[in-house]
């Protein structure tokens, strides 16, 4: 079983900036896919940014130049960094870990952009 531990959501202000933390239990060499999602009140969750085990990165379009997903192997921690918050962007937000065998996911954090 693999934990994942989230952190760094909040409330900003339009236009700020936010860096979310995924700490997970397990190195990351078993997972070939690590992923951000979001879920706004009344919507369905959706893929904001993935990376894989090579380092590749893609990004929905609603966050392209604006988001950033990284990950450090040796803190087993990946992160989302998000820059000039919009308020379409308040949601609550989840890593996804996956390996061949399940996908896991953080508790979530909660992201709230006022204009």
């Amino acid at each position: 079983q693999v934990q994942l531990v989230e952190s760094g959501g909040g409330l900003v202000q339009a236009g700020g900036s936010l860096r979310l933390s995924c700490a997970a239990s397990r190195n990351f060499f078993s997972f070939n896919i690590m992923a951000w999602h979001r879920q706004a009140p009344g919507k369905e969750r959706e893929l904001v940014a993935i990376i894989n085990s090579s380092g590749s990165t893609s990004y929905a379009d609603s966050v392209k130049g604006r988001f950033t997903i990284a990950k450090d192997n040796a803190k087993t921690t990946m992160y989302l960094q998000m820059n000039s918050l919009k308020p379409e962007d308040t949601a609550v937000y989840y890593c996804r870990l996956g390996d061949r065998y399940n996908n896991y996911w953080g508790q979530g954090t909660q992201v709230t952009v006022s204009s």
